[in-house]
């Protein structure tokens, strides 16, 4: 494996890593006061943080994929394994995570520092809880992979 799985594997951690520690920020502060004083500080600069480890877990994976010469097996519905059809979900929930972090800081760089109609509130929270929770489903499919590579 070259350079690529080295910046994809700091990526995903701090991907990841990032979602947990937003995560249990968002759950421990109760207070709206407090929500209303830290949120504006941290929240852009953790998004910029996490655009840039995606898209390094995007451009990365996409390498890894030409490098070790996937690209005509993951296209081909007649080759099954476990590595392959784990890949497969894996770039599926790819996709849907992105888009739902593209519409997740669409609305909290919109929003920072403002108040949130209903509906923004619902998708902002509602779209952190998804990315949260297809985290672990990637990382489960990543350790698919590995374990049996």
């Amino acid at each position: 494996m070259g350079w690529e799985i080295h910046l994809h594997l700091l990526a995903a951690i701090s991907w990841i890593g990032g979602s947990v520690f937003m995560f249990v920020l968002g759950v421990s502060m109760r207070d709206k006061r407090e929500q209303d004083r830290v949120y504006p500080v941290i929240g852009p600069i953790f998004g910029f943080f996490e655009i840039g480890s995606l898209i390094t877990l995007v451009v990365t994976g996409i390498l890894m994929i030409f490098d070790n010469g996937l690209v005509t097996i993951l296209f081909d519905d007649t080759i099954h394994n476990s590595v392959i059809d784990s890949l497969r979900y894996k770039l599926i929930v790819v996709v849907v995570i992105a888009i739902i972090t593209i519409l997740h800081t669409y609305i909290a760089f919109k929003t920072n520092g403002k108040e949130r109609s209903r509906v923004e509130m619902l998708i902002s929270r509602g779209s952190s809880m998804g990315i949260f929770i297809l985290n672990f489903i990637i990382l489960h499919f990543a350790i698919v992979i590995r374990d049996t590579i």
